[in-house]
């Protein structure tokens, strides 16, 4: 196939500098979406009288044999021919003759890959929000099964009070929820026609963007031609909304890698997800999760990358453009793979209760139960605060925890205590007592995990 603008030049370029423009080695990714835009348009174009019947109907049939040959991965594809819009055009051409050339009347390669990149986003965006649920699903299950566990939380990675295990789990929920909804707020925005802005002026022609969106499932079209062919808002929103997600997934990744340490053992992940050393025998590595916490990094990069790719890009299309689609793909990919893997990691990893439970009773983390218990009784909560900082130094000092010192020596530093500090002292206790809305009480924890599952049935029955 020639060049299409080959009558404008006197010389073919160099190969390797066809090579180094050309994109179908990545953009062969949108093959369906190409070829379902092609459909579209050429069942618009014969609709409105632009070519004819006879001729739509012969180009309708071979793109049907494309689709029919991508399913199956049987096409090939040539750097000769750049991209996936030239190289389909050619397989087309290859098997309807000379009238696929038609198909390309009042369109541009312009408008055509930014409807190929909506089509493509509104489907994967789709799938990502299904698999968030799954993922939200896993950790609500894994929730109920713990709500009276009782383990350290932390802050600046210290033991600060004790919490139910289900309740950190539930955080993540409630993280991968507000995700969700980004994503799904960005639908509307991917969910816009860009087919029939031509190159950047619209065309001559008598066309109808509005059949061909309503054919393509969109909810409408872009009311500025030049605005339609160079904006890529849309993938930003997704790698931000990824780059977001992923963040949650790292976090999550990190604690899983901390917890399922040996210094922690509050979890051990499935042999599934975990690998060996290739010269320690007894390592149990938490690669996956390790994995996931690392391709967050090429999710903010891919993010970036995009970013400074449009920073100075005067309107409307520039070849610059060329470089939207690698980093969008790989974010795909990666977001997705990492949904899949940290959906399995929750569902079959094994909670170690005794040894988070065992973990809180070997620290200082009960100290603000003591402070509160003061209050409670009317000191002054600063007061309070200081009475028990100074229990604490004691028992620092002596080498025991909090419950170990005999009600005598309380007494001494505040007439106040009673026998009934042991049972307020006792993790679970402490945990179950915390019953302020949204807190870690257990009852607490129930009504998140039954508001979670309610959220999660609305909006499968939503979709």
């Amino acid at each position: 196939m020639k060049k299409l603008w080959g009558g404008r030049f006197t010389k073919s370029a160099e190969e390797w500098v066809d090579e180094f423009g050309a994109s179908i080695s990545f953009d062969q990714e949108l093959v369906k979406e190409d070829l379902e835009g092609s459909i579209a348009h050429v069942t618009m174009l014969s609709a409105n009288g632009i070519i004819g019947e006879e001729d739509a109907a012969k180009i309708k049939q071979g793109l049907k044999a494309l689709q029919e040959k991508a399913d199956k991965d049987e096409l090939s594809y040539s750097v000769k021919l750049e991209d996936i819009h030239l190289n389909l055009e050619s397989a087309l051409t290859d098997i309807v003759g000379p009238v696929g050339g038609k198909l390309h009347t009042a369109r541009s390669r312009n408008d055509q890959v930014a409807t190929d990149m909506h089509l493509y986003l509104k489907k994967q965006v789709k799938l990502i929000i299904e698999l968030i649920e799954e993922m939200q699903t896993a950790l609500v299950e894994q929730a109920e099964a713990n709500v009276e566990t009782v383990m350290p939380g932390y802050t600046h990675l210290q033991r600060a009070q004790p919490i139910s295990f289900g309740h950190h789990l539930m955080a993540y929920f409630w993280m991968l929820q507000r995700d969700k909804e980004r994503f799904t707020e960005s639908v509307k925005r991917i969910n816009i026609s860009p087919l029939g802005a031509g190159a950047l002026a619209g065309t001559t022609f008598p066309i109808d963007r509005y059949q061909t969106a309503e054919l393509l499932g969109f909810d409408g079209i872009y009311e500025n031609s030049l605005d339609a062919v160079s904006d890529r808002d849309f993938i930003l929103e997704f790698l931000s909304s990824s780059s977001m997600l992923m963040m949650h997934l790292s976090r999550l990744s990190e604690e899983f890698i901390l917890w399922s340490s040996q210094e922690f053992q509050f979890i051990e992940l499935d042999d599934s997800f975990a690998t060996g050393s290739s010269i320690m025998p007894q390592k149990k590595n938490p690669d996956m999760a390790e994995l996931i916490r690392g391709k967050t990094g090429r999710v903010y990069g891919n993010m970036m990358g995009l970013l400074t790719v449009l920073k100075g890009l005067p309107l409307a299309y520039n070849k610059d453009m060329q470089e939207d689609k690698e980093g969008m793909f790989d974010t795909v990919k990666t977001v997705i793979g990492s949904l899949k893997i940290f959906a399995g990691m929750i569902k079959t990893m094994k909670v170690k209760d005794e040894q988070m439970e065992k973990a809180t009773k070997n620290d200082f983390s009960n100290a603000t139960e003591l402070a509160d218990y003061l209050s409670g009784k009317g000191v002054p909560f600063r007061e309070a605060h200081e009475i028990v900082g100074k229990l604490v130094l004691a028992c620092v000092q002596k080498g025991c925890y909090l419950g170990d010192l005999p009600i005598e020596e309380y007494k001494e530093v505040n007439t106040l205590f009673e026998n009934e500090i042991y049972k307020v002292l006792d993790p679970y206790t402490a945990v179950e007592r915390r019953n302020s809305a949204g807190g870690t009480g257990f009852a607490q924890v129930k009504l998140a995990i039954n508001k979670a599952k309610s959220l999660l049935k609305s909006e499968e029955h939503a979709v």
